[in-house]
């Protein structure tokens, strides 16, 4: 086993390891620092020996022995037998509570409402993930040091503030898990249109973020809108391929040539939909993903079942009354009661700032035939995006 494949192995195992070692040491910097130990040690002597059965056990294992040593070492000598006595494995009481399982209390750590989302997102990454500073700083296109600054200062205020390392109360879970799960969306939704920046997609942020969700639908199966989300995410990976054409420029879904689309990603989302209906537990994310679901059934763009995609944005305003929410239902209204209808209903609406709505309206004012508001309206959706394909494609659309 060479180096490369002895990282692949911790990248996968990170999130697990650290998770045990914060609990067992209550510091998330003694944990990362006794992994990256353990990683030295496995270039050290996995290539000649060969790697233990159970990666995880022996990154574990290693881990904690490193952090005891490390410990032991930096301790002053008048406080060296109570470190080593703090340090003594301990019969710790078994966790209570709606789960028990480490990387989740990590992942609820991450996502604590006390930490900017942005800083939610960088620890997420960082500790659940497996991603180095740089990789992260690269995915959301900030100088490394930024990103650094950013993980320092929220891993100051997890420690300062005394945030818990626990997983909320049966009465606090739903609200602590949404936003959890919206931070995972968020991911993946960089991933899949960037926000700035050259390339439209990048995969590895859309993988790490479906990763991080399966983890989460393992840990936490009773809970739809977990699956809901992990649906939502596979549809939308799906269509990965046929995004862009050869040139790299981005390609409408209506336009899209359906015989790229990932169909085994189709099946395992359609079948986390069947699987939400079952429960009949409605939330924003399973019916995001029956959108998708709707439209994946679809052989060509023209056998699209608007209606029900109508019917189901109906379903998802009840939830998310928001105007992005109107937004793109303003479109299904425009395939079912036309471009007309449509521009009545988004122009109701206050995005000024989001480009989306801009080009939105321009497409409907294309439609209908009115070319210098379309125009106007292309030219400030152009100003508003900061992603290059996103802008070469409006610009090729305003003529």
């Amino acid at each position: 086993m060479d180096a490369s494949e002895i990282a692949r192995v911790f990248r996968a195992e990170y999130g697990r390891a650290v998770a045990v070692l914060v609990r067992a040491f209550g510091s998330i910097d003694i944990a990362e620092e006794a992994v990256q130990d353990a990683f030295a040690v496995a270039v050290e002597r996995w290539p000649s020996g060969g790697p233990p059965p159970s990666h995880a056990g022996w990154i574990i294992t290693t881990a904690r022995n490193r952090a005891i040593d490390r410990l032991r070492r930096e301790a002053s000598r008048k406080d060296r037998h109570a470190d080593a006595a703090f340090l003594a494995v301990r019969d710790e009481p078994a966790e209570t509570g709606p789960v028990r399982d480490d990387r989740l209390r990590l992942l609820f750590t991450c996502c604590h409402p006390a930490l900017a989302v942005p800083a939610r997102v960088a620890l997420t990454l960082r500790l659940l993930g497996g991603l180095t500073t740089r990789e992260i700083a690269h995915a959301f296109l900030v100088p490394e040091k930024t990103m650094a600054q950013r993980i320092v200062r929220a891993k100051g205020k997890i420690r300062d503030a005394g945030i818990p390392y626990r997983i909320p109360g049966e009465a606090d879970l739903p609200d602590r898990l949404g936003g959890v799960l919206a931070v995972l969306y968020l991911i993946f939704n960089e991933g899949y249109s960037a926000s700035s920046g050259e390339a439209l997609v990048r995969e590895d942020l859309c993988a790490e973020a479906i990763r991080l969700c399966r983890i989460l639908a393992e840990l936490m199966p009773s809970e739809p809108e977990v699956t809901g989300l992990l649906a939502l995410m596979l549809l939308i990976d799906a269509r990965r391929d046929a995004r862009t054409d050869a040139d790299g420029e981005l390609v409408l879904l209506a336009d899209q040539d359906r015989t790229k689309w990932h169909r085994e990603l189709v099946a395992e989302g359609r079948s986390l939909v069947k699987e939400c209906l079952r429960r009949d537990r409605p939330g924003p994310y399973q019916l995001q993903a029956a959108i998708n679901a709707v439209h994946s059934d679809a052989r060509t763009a023209a056998e699209t079942d608007w209606h029900q995609v109508l019917r189901l944005y109906d379903q998802l305003r009840a939830f998310d009354p928001g105007p992005v929410v109107a937004l793109n239902r303003a479109v299904a209204v425009a395939e079912v009661d036309g471009p007309e209808a449509a521009l009545a209903l988004v122009g109701e609406l206050k995005l000024d700032e989001y480009y989306l709505f801009h080009a939105i309206r321009a497409d409907l004012l294309r439609r209908l035939g009115r070319t210098a508001e379309a125009t106007a309206a292309y030219d400030t959706a152009i100003a508003r995006t900061g992603n290059a394909a996103e802008r070469a494609f409006l610009e090729r659309r305003r003529g």
